[in-house]
């Protein structure tokens, strides 16, 4: 059980950094919004498919 928790951290953690990496270079609105919405289904997916 800890070692999903971690792995899940570390993707989660993985997925925030490229995230804030990619929203930084982009300008618009919009797709800062999307690419929000993104990231957290991907989190959701992860934690679904990984952890229930």
């Amino acid at each position: 059980m800890e070692h999903s928790n971690f792995v899940y951290y570390v993707a989660l953690l993985l997925i925030v950094i490229i995230g804030f990496l990619v929203v930084k270079k982009v300008a618009s609105c919009m797709i800062k919004s999307v690419v929000t919405i993104a990231l957290i289904a991907a989190a959701v997916a992860i934690y679904w498919f990984y952890l229930r």
